[in-house]
Protein backbone atom coordinates (compact mmCIF):
# COMPACT_ATOMS: atom_id res chain seq x y z
CA UNK A 1 0.00 0.00 0.00
CA UNK A 2 1.52 3.33 -1.06
CA UNK A 3 -0.59 5.39 1.36
CA UNK A 4 -3.75 4.98 3.44
CA UNK A 5 -6.16 6.64 0.95
CA UNK A 6 -6.36 3.82 -1.58
CA UNK A 7 -8.77 0.98 -2.19
CA UNK A 8 -6.02 -1.55 -1.38
CA UNK A 9 -6.83 -3.93 1.44
CA UNK A 10 -4.14 -4.32 4.10
CA UNK A 11 -2.07 -7.49 3.72
CA UNK A 12 -1.99 -8.00 7.49
CA UNK A 13 -4.19 -6.82 10.34
CA UNK A 14 -3.16 -5.25 13.61
CA UNK A 15 -6.41 -4.43 15.40
CA UNK A 16 -6.12 -2.02 18.32
CA UNK A 17 -8.47 -0.23 20.71
CA UNK A 18 -7.62 3.39 21.48
CA UNK A 19 -9.21 5.81 23.94
CA UNK A 20 -10.00 9.48 23.53
CA UNK A 21 -11.53 12.04 25.91
CA UNK A 22 -13.45 15.01 24.54
CA UNK A 23 -15.82 17.43 26.31
CA UNK A 24 -16.00 15.10 29.30
CA UNK A 25 -17.00 12.11 27.18
CA UNK A 26 -14.96 8.94 26.74
CA UNK A 27 -14.66 7.47 23.27
CA UNK A 28 -13.20 4.08 22.33
CA UNK A 29 -12.13 3.42 18.75
CA UNK A 30 -11.11 0.18 17.08
CA UNK A 31 -8.33 0.73 14.54
CA UNK A 32 -6.36 -1.49 12.18
CA UNK A 33 -3.54 -1.49 9.68
CA UNK A 34 -4.39 0.62 6.63
CA UNK A 35 -6.00 3.58 8.40
CA UNK A 36 -4.36 6.84 9.38
CA UNK A 37 -3.08 7.18 12.95
CA UNK A 38 -4.07 3.72 14.12
CA UNK A 39 -2.16 3.96 17.43
CA UNK A 40 -3.81 7.10 18.83
CA UNK A 41 -5.91 10.10 17.85
CA UNK A 42 -3.24 12.23 16.18
CA UNK A 43 -2.48 15.69 17.52
CA UNK A 44 -3.75 17.51 14.39
CA UNK A 45 -7.13 15.75 14.64
CA UNK A 46 -7.29 16.64 18.34
CA UNK A 47 -6.55 20.29 17.52
CA UNK A 48 -9.22 20.29 14.79
CA UNK A 49 -11.83 18.87 17.15
CA UNK A 50 -11.01 21.38 19.89
CA UNK A 51 -10.96 24.34 17.47
CA UNK A 52 -14.22 23.78 15.58
CA UNK A 53 -16.99 25.90 17.14
CA UNK A 54 -20.26 24.37 18.32
CA UNK A 55 -22.08 22.78 15.36
CA UNK A 56 -25.66 21.95 14.46
CA UNK A 57 -27.47 20.27 11.59
CA UNK A 58 -25.74 17.84 9.27
CA UNK A 59 -22.08 16.84 9.09
CA UNK A 60 -20.06 15.03 6.44
CA UNK A 61 -16.73 13.60 7.62
CA UNK A 62 -14.88 13.14 4.30
CA UNK A 63 -11.98 10.66 4.31
CA UNK A 64 -13.17 9.52 7.73
CA UNK A 65 -10.58 6.79 8.40
CA UNK A 66 -11.84 4.91 11.46
CA UNK A 67 -14.44 7.62 12.07
CA UNK A 68 -13.03 9.66 14.95
CA UNK A 69 -13.84 13.21 13.79
CA UNK A 70 -17.42 12.56 12.78
CA UNK A 71 -18.25 10.36 15.75
CA UNK A 72 -16.86 12.81 18.31
CA UNK A 73 -18.60 15.84 16.75
CA UNK A 74 -21.90 14.04 16.13
CA UNK A 75 -22.11 12.70 19.68
CA UNK A 76 -21.04 15.98 21.26
CA UNK A 77 -23.43 18.19 19.26
CA UNK A 78 -26.22 15.73 18.25
CA UNK A 79 -25.55 16.06 14.52
CA UNK A 80 -26.98 14.15 11.56
CA UNK A 81 -23.82 12.32 10.46
CA UNK A 82 -22.53 10.96 7.16
CA UNK A 83 -19.01 9.55 6.90
CA UNK A 84 -17.13 8.59 3.75
CA UNK A 85 -13.88 6.87 2.84
CA UNK A 86 -12.41 5.03 -0.14
CA UNK A 87 -11.23 1.96 1.80
CA UNK A 88 -13.42 -0.91 2.91
CA UNK A 89 -11.32 -1.25 6.07
CA UNK A 90 -12.11 2.37 7.01
CA UNK A 91 -15.81 1.93 6.23
CA UNK A 92 -16.03 -1.25 8.33
CA UNK A 93 -14.17 0.33 11.26
CA UNK A 94 -16.30 3.48 11.09
CA UNK A 95 -19.51 1.45 11.19
CA UNK A 96 -18.22 -0.52 14.19
CA UNK A 97 -16.95 2.60 15.99
CA UNK A 98 -20.19 4.48 15.39
CA UNK A 99 -22.15 1.64 16.92
CA UNK A 100 -19.68 1.18 19.81
CA UNK A 101 -19.90 4.89 20.66
CA UNK A 102 -23.68 5.13 20.32
CA UNK A 103 -23.71 7.32 17.21
CA UNK A 104 -25.97 6.90 14.18
CA UNK A 105 -24.09 7.42 10.94
CA UNK A 106 -24.61 6.81 7.25
CA UNK A 107 -21.25 5.37 6.17
CA UNK A 108 -20.42 5.46 2.46
CA UNK A 109 -17.59 3.77 0.57
CA UNK A 110 -16.68 6.24 -2.13
CA UNK A 111 -13.83 7.91 -3.95
CA UNK A 112 -14.08 11.51 -2.75
CA UNK A 113 -17.66 12.69 -3.41
CA UNK A 114 -18.58 10.16 -6.13
CA UNK A 115 -21.13 8.38 -3.91
CA UNK A 116 -22.29 11.39 -1.88
CA UNK A 117 -25.73 12.89 -2.43
CA UNK A 118 -27.19 15.97 -0.82
CA UNK A 119 -25.79 18.98 0.96
CA UNK A 120 -24.38 19.41 4.44
CA UNK A 121 -24.17 22.21 6.98
CA UNK A 122 -20.61 21.21 7.84
CA UNK A 123 -17.90 19.20 6.11
CA UNK A 124 -14.69 18.18 7.89
CA UNK A 125 -11.53 16.91 6.23
CA UNK A 126 -8.20 15.80 7.64
CA UNK A 127 -6.84 15.52 4.09
CA UNK A 128 -4.98 12.43 2.87
CA UNK A 129 -1.87 14.45 1.99
CA UNK A 130 0.08 11.46 0.66
CA UNK A 131 -2.65 10.80 -1.90
CA UNK A 132 -1.46 13.97 -3.64
CA UNK A 133 -2.80 17.42 -4.45
CA UNK A 134 -5.09 16.13 -7.20
CA UNK A 135 -7.07 14.15 -4.59
CA UNK A 136 -7.04 16.76 -1.82
CA UNK A 137 -7.87 19.63 -4.18
CA UNK A 138 -10.73 17.59 -5.62
CA UNK A 139 -12.06 17.16 -2.08
CA UNK A 140 -11.96 20.92 -1.52
CA UNK A 141 -13.61 21.72 -4.86
CA UNK A 142 -16.38 19.17 -4.40
CA UNK A 143 -16.94 20.28 -0.80
CA UNK A 144 -18.10 23.64 -2.14
CA UNK A 145 -20.74 21.84 -4.21
CA UNK A 146 -21.99 19.84 -1.20
CA UNK A 147 -22.37 22.59 1.39
CA UNK A 148 -25.65 24.29 2.20
CA UNK A 149 -25.81 28.07 1.79
CA UNK A 150 -23.84 29.38 4.78
CA UNK A 151 -22.34 25.95 5.37
CA UNK A 152 -18.72 25.59 6.45
CA UNK A 153 -15.75 23.44 5.57
CA UNK A 154 -13.14 22.75 8.26
CA UNK A 155 -9.71 21.37 7.38
CA UNK A 156 -6.64 20.60 9.45
CA UNK A 157 -3.25 20.60 7.77
CA UNK A 158 0.40 21.16 8.53
CA UNK A 159 2.77 23.82 7.25
CA UNK A 160 5.15 21.10 6.06
CA UNK A 161 2.28 19.57 4.05
CA UNK A 162 1.56 22.78 2.16
CA UNK A 163 -0.75 24.76 4.44
CA UNK A 164 -0.02 27.99 2.57
CA UNK A 165 -0.83 26.49 -0.85
CA UNK A 166 -3.93 24.89 0.68
CA UNK A 167 -5.11 28.32 1.83
CA UNK A 168 -4.57 29.72 -1.67
CA UNK A 169 -6.56 26.87 -3.20
CA UNK A 170 -9.39 27.28 -0.70
CA UNK A 171 -9.58 31.03 -1.39
CA UNK A 172 -9.74 30.21 -5.11
CA UNK A 173 -12.59 27.72 -4.56
CA UNK A 174 -14.60 29.50 -1.83
CA UNK A 175 -13.51 33.11 -2.13
CA UNK A 176 -12.56 33.01 1.55
CA UNK A 177 -10.42 31.06 4.00
CA UNK A 178 -9.88 31.81 7.68
CA UNK A 179 -7.12 30.32 9.82
CA UNK A 180 -8.88 29.49 13.10
CA UNK A 181 -5.71 28.00 14.54
CA UNK A 182 -2.11 28.52 13.50
CA UNK A 183 0.54 27.29 15.94
CA UNK A 184 3.62 25.09 15.76
CA UNK A 185 3.09 24.39 12.07
CA UNK A 186 -0.51 23.19 12.49
CA UNK A 187 -3.39 25.04 10.80
CA UNK A 188 -7.14 24.67 11.22
CA UNK A 189 -8.82 26.36 8.25
CA UNK A 190 -12.43 27.32 7.74
CA UNK A 191 -14.25 28.29 4.56
CA UNK A 192 -17.86 29.45 4.28
CA UNK A 193 -20.12 28.92 1.30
Amino acid sequence: MSHYFTEDAPSRHEVKRIHYLFAGQKFIFTTDTGVFSKDRVDSATDILLRTIPRLNGSLLDMGCGYGCIGIVLAKTYSLQLTQADITQTAVDLTRQNSEDNGVRSAVVKTNCFDGIDGKFDTITINPPIHAGKAVTYRMYEESAEHLTHGGKLYIVTLKKHGAESTMLKLREVFGNCEALYKKNGCYVLSCAK
